[in-house]
């Protein structure tokens, strides 16, 4: 028998109508549909997204996966999780997984299809592409998120201020992803730089409890929720005409 194929599958930021038509197509005719495990009995992320396209003949497949920096204990949760799928993908059907964002961007599918194709080579695995949270808060806040010749730069979580502070002297427009843990030395760093007029923070992007900060001046101790990020305009377009 043949074994399945494993999809997977970019589900957004938050909103489920900004899923791409082959996602829910994939979603909704798939036998089987996984995603991260929620914790402490809730919904994970993803599986909230994407709640409103299953039917209740399909596999719930949660996975756990730890948030944890330890590389050994996030293999085996990597390793553990992969057997879970292809326990459903050597039966010959295909498996889903929906990862909020986009797959290819800081996803967790990465390493579970990775992960797979190492004790599973034959496994055909497809990825889906789909809104990543950088595009999402910049049209939530009505800027383009890079124009003309801009240089972009992206940092992801745990970033240091030395790394922030190269970043605002090479990119044109920086975005720092789960900015909550770091803000008030983010904060203070955009103030030395003079950039608190030009930087912008969206909290729950394209969900209705979505918050936008444009402009932080007087919000050096903002309390941000994990999903939060922040936009940074280093460098104005200096002719908009």
């Amino acid at each position: 028998m043949m074994a399945g194929r494993l999809y997977g599958i970019s589900v957004g930021p938050g909103d489920p109508e900004l899923l791409t038509v082959k996602a829910v197509r994939l979603l909704q005719r798939s036998p089987v549909v996984a995603y991260p495990a929620g914790v402490r009995g809730k919904a994970g992320f993803a599986e909230q997204i994407i709640q409103s396209w299953l039917h209740p003949d399909q596999v719930q497949l949660p996975l756990t996966f730890p948030y944890v920096q330890d590389t050994e204990i996030l293999l085996e949760a990597w390793k553990l999780a992969s057997e879970q799928v292809w326990q459903q993908l050597k039966t010959g059907q295909d498996v889903v997984f929906a990862c909020e964002g986009d797959v290819s961007f800081y996803s967790t599918f990465t390493y579970l299809a990775q992960t797979l194709q190492a004790s599973h080579p034959d496994v055909v695995v497809e990825a889906v592409p789909g809104v990543c949270s950088p595009l999402a808060a910049a049209a939530s806040l009505g800027l383009p998120l890079t124009i003309r010749q801009q240089r972009l730069m992206v940092l992801p979580a745990l970033y240091n201020l030395t790394e922030l502070e190269t970043a605002l002297k090479w990119a044109d427009v920086v975005v720092l992803m789960k900015v909550s843990s770091v803000y008030p030395q983010v904060w203070q760093v955009l103030e030395r730089f003079n950039l608190l007029g030009q930087s912008y923070v969206v909290e729950w992007a394209t969900l209705p409890q979505q918050r936008l900060y444009k402009g932080l001046q007087g919000l050096p101790d903002l309390q941000l929720h994990y999903f939060s990020l922040l936009i940074v305009q280093v460098a104005l377009d200096p002719d908009p005409a």
